[in-house]
């Protein structure tokens, strides 16, 4: 009997199948209490064929309920359907009450707080698995930004079916079976929006005045401008987002899109409203907020991860932003319950190997 079967075979019979822990795996460095936010990395038999994994809190791992603040460098989509406590995302908790379906983007620091009898469907895979719908790329962004969605009874009923076909895709493995899970998790994907969407969301606006004045040639001309925009400040944000980074210069992104520094300003300002180097500061307010939050970093060990050199500039920096120093806001973090890193369990953090 292969794998696929016996996982099959358990679930019919109302057994749990073993945990598999070689989907999460540690990336770099320590479980020390002055270590960085731990960072897990999507870790299955073949990612460059398969990057990507699907089941229950249990079959997945205990990774998968971690207690403790980490963020990934994949995706993941989590469809709760029963147990209580708490879920905390960055820096936003939600009580659990299933259904919930929630979607989190790689480098968001998230932890499971006080959780009793938690059960659902984890979905996890990198961009490399979105090769066949690029345009969810995108969707997930959105639904980043907005990761808890509550489904009614029609649409918790859709998503378990859904759920369910995926599972038993993923565990017969039959020809083509890839192209098929794409498939499903594009629906996945596209349904979450709709649940998502505010509901008095008004239709495309009608052509205004200044259209018939500008003739269609010139509609197209704009359509292309604003989509050229939207495409590299999608790009821009996406890279922006990645671990690491928040502490990158303008020029750095602008190389790396192959655009000068000055049109990647304004195309990202025509398509966000803001500059990059606003989005920056607020991508290194952000992860700031993330360390002092989730991990036992010095204010100064901070500084340097999210590209300051100077941790008295840092400070100045972050009060500016925020209102607060940066201790302080640990403190507050801390009172409200926003650390709960318990060195005592095994952490996701591996030790080295020797040179």
């Amino acid at each position: 009997m292969t794998a696929g079967a016996r996982r099959t075979a358990a679930r019919r019979a109302g057994r749990q199948a073993g945990p598999a822990p070689d989907v999460f795996a540690p990336r770099g460095g320590n479980d020390r209490a002055d270590g960085p936010v731990p960072l897990h990395r999507l870790d299955v038999p073949a990612p460059h064929l398969l990057p990507f994994a699907i089941g229950s809190f249990d079959t997945i791992g205990p990774l998968s309920r971690a207690g403790f603040p980490h963020r990934h460098s994949f995706h993941e989509i989590v469809y709760v359907t029963g147990g209580t406590g708490t879920h905390v995302l960055d820096e936003d908790r939600r009580p659990l009450c299933p259904p919930h379906l929630c979607f989190i983007t790689p480098g968001q620091v998230h932890y499971w707080d006080r959780v009793s009898g938690l059960r659902g469907w984890v979905i996890l895979f990198t961009d490399d698995f979105l090769l066949a719908h690029p345009g969810d790329r995108d969707a997930l962004t959105a639904l980043g930004e907005r990761p808890w969605t509550r489904p009614g009874p029609d649409d918790a009923a859709r998503l378990a079916g859904l759920v369910g076909e995926m599972l038993r895709e993923y565990d017969e493995r039959a020809p083509s079976f890839t192209s098929v899970l794409q498939a499903q998790l594009h629906i996945l994907i596209a349904r979450a929006l709709r649940m998502s969407a505010p509901r008095d969301t008004p239709g495309p606006a009608g052509a205004s005045g200044s259209g018939e004045a500008e003739g269609p040639s010139g509609s197209r001309r704009a359509d292309f401008a604003s989509g050229r925009a939207a495409l590299v400040a999608r790009e821009f944000t996406r890279l922006l987002a990645q671990p690491g980074s928040a502490g990158r210069s303008v020029r750095s992104y602008a190389d790396e899109l192959g655009v000068s520094v000055g049109h990647l300003a304004e195309l990202v300002k025509r398509s966000t409203g803001r500059t990059p180097g606003q989005l920056i500061r607020h991508a290194q307010t952000v992860e700031a907020k993330r360390l002092l939050s989730g991990s036992g970093l010095t204010v100064a060990q901070v500084a340097r991860r999210v590209g300051f050199g100077d941790p008295a500039y840092f400070c100045r920096f972050f009060r500016r932003e925020t209102g607060l120093s940066p201790g302080d806001f640990r403190r507050a973090a801390d009172g409200a319950g926003g650390i709960h890193h318990d060195l005592r369990a095994e952490s996701i953090e591996a030790p080295r190997l020797p040179e």
